[in-house]
């Protein structure tokens, strides 16, 4: 059998896809606290109530989970490098259209642009989340380099990024459609520009004849999903009810609350920039068992302390437990054997992501039930079952 293309590569060509990941993380990340940043704007824009808000971006998830069953497939086929380029040019171009002129009535057919437009850019994100970790899983496997938690680290500090720029050019009043659209064009100039210095194509995936079809799904496959699942409902939990649940429950105001979500956003960016070290240094089970273990007995503390003295800093070290689950499950993903590194990611990715859209409405019925400190009970058995299941992964 000849050698792959991918067994060559220069420590030149190496160095350049690195960068390249790194800078297409980051631009993803740019892109989602953008977004994040305007889904008021998005609200207003179209006069849409909590419930209708709620529809549009389901559009988005369901286009995610829906692109997820054939991205591997599409990442296999076309190669990490295309894929960034056309879903980049797709889901800069959909998400800079959002805040185009409309009737803005609130109806329901006033409301299907933004339906659309969602659903293009939830599955153009799919598809771009899996082509970047796919590159960055051969980059890692073939440069003998631990890279993946610090490519993650790039798109928290790209979504921290976005975020800031925005609330900046919201407090200087420039429209809101100017600024999603120079966000888009800025992401989009960087996507294509670096998608040049990535790795020209992946090696196919060896597969014996004799162990019959090549399979998309296999036992290892859905533990992962599951623990990426459990990790990601956790981590869902923290983005959607923190914030309430510091003024809420512990009844301080909304920079309380605020700056718990900082603690716990940044916290997880530096320790993602601190995993390759870990990863190199502790076996993925044992790390994945702490992390689970440390993100489980934060969040218990918080929550019995019922302070906000406790809850800030505590949420930093839910942040710092949760940071390098998504890498670890990545990586053991795209090591599936006989299952290609795209196949591999996409599959876990999917079942992550329905955990990770499923975790806040399930927290909400269960704080509708008792109340929000018991709904975010829900965090830590997630936290809990990950550091489980952590010792079935393999070293």
């Amino acid at each position: 059998m000849p050698p792959s293309p991918a067994a060559d590569l220069t420590d030149r060509q190496l160095r350049r896809a690195r960068f390249a990941t790194r800078a297409q993380f980051f631009a993803f990340g740019f892109i989602t606290g953008s977004w994040g940043t305007h889904v008021p704007s998005a609200k207003a824009h179209y006069a849409l109530s909590e419930g209708q808000l709620s529809i549009a971006l389901l559009a988005a998830a369901v286009g995610a989970v829906l692109c997820l069953l054939r991205a591997g497939t599409i990442v296999e086929w076309l190669g990490p490098r295309r894929v960034t380029q056309l879903a980049g040019l797709t889901l800069c171009v959909s998400l800079a259209s959002v805040l185009l002129p409309s009737s803005g009535s609130g109806a329901p057919l006033a409301m299907l642009p933004l339906v659309l437009l969602l659903g293009v850019f939830g599955a153009s994100t799919a598809l771009f989340d899996v082509a970047i970790n796919a590159e960055g899983s051969l980059l890692e496997t073939r440069g003998g380099l631990k890279v993946m938690s610090g490519f993650h680290g790039m798109w928290s500090l790209g979504a921290m990024t976005g975020a800031g720029v925005g609330g900046l050019l919201l407090h200087a009043q420039v429209p809101a459609l100017w600024q999603l659209a120079g966000a888009c064009a800025a992401a989009l100039l960087v996507m294509l520009t670096v998608s040049a210095r990535m790795l020209p194509e992946h090696p196919a995936v060896e597969h014996d004849p004799a162990d019959g079809p090549r399979r998309r799904w296999t036992g290892l496959l859905v533990l992962l999903g599951l623990l990426g699942a459990a990790g990601l409902m956790a981590e869902g939990a923290i983005y959607d009810w923190s914030v309430l649940w510091i003024v809420q429950d512990l009844q301080q105001d909304q920079a309380v609350g605020a700056a718990g979500y900082a603690a716990f956003a940044g916290a997880m960016a530096l320790t993602r920039f601190a995993g390759d070290w870990l990863r190199t240094h502790i076996p993925a089970p044992r790390l994945l068992a702490g992390s689970g273990l440390l993100a489980a007995a934060a969040m218990s503390t918080a929550l019995l302390a019922h302070s906000a003295w406790v809850a800030v800093p505590a949420l930093a070290l839910v942040g710092a437990g949760l940071a390098n689950v998504v890498p670890i499950l990545l990586m053991a993903a795209s090591r599936a054997p006989g299952v290609a590194p795209a196949a591999g990611i996409a599959a876990v990715s999917s079942l992550g992501y329905l955990g990770f859209v499923a975790g806040p409405p399930l927290i909400g019925g269960v704080a509708h039930a008792t109340s929000l400190t018991g709904g975010l009970t829900v965090l830590v058995a997630a936290a809990l079952l990950m550091a489980w299941g952590a010792r079935r992964l393999p070293t």
